[in-house]
């Protein structure tokens, strides 16, 4: 399961909703290095500072982290065209996550804040 911004919040405080949902899926737990960034920018203002920070660094040496290659930037094109082309634009960190998940053949469930296998 690849796990976006406001699902790893979500896992930080604890969402019972999205633990059932990872529970459940018995998937490795796959974080773009783009969702890694968005989290340690968050954090840098966060009461939590310390604590979050310190959370972060374990959660991400228990998951697997997609980083962005040549075949990425490729997909992230793509998408980005296709969105133009439809007049739907995202946010640009938004793209690259979906072009990681594009490319790792993952689908986005937008209920769960949160892409699937």
């Amino acid at each position: 399961m690849i796990l976006d911004t406001n699902a790893v919040s979500d896992f930080a405080d604890a969402n019972q909703r999205l633990l059932n949902c990872l529970q459940q899926s018995a998937a490795d737990i796959h974080l773009p290095v783009i969702v890694l960034g968005e989290y340690r920018y968050g954090v840098k203002s966060s009461r939590l500072r310390a604590a979050r920070e310190s959370w972060l660094d374990e959660f991400e040496s228990s998951a697997i982290v997609l980083a962005i290659i040549s075949e990425t930037s490729r997909i992230y094109a793509d998408i980005r065209h296709e969105l133009r082309a439809s007049g739907r634009p995202i946010p640009e960190n938004d793209i690259w996550i979906a072009a990681l998940a594009r490319q790792h053949r993952y689908r986005f469930s937008a209920t769960m804040h949160t892409w699937i296998m």
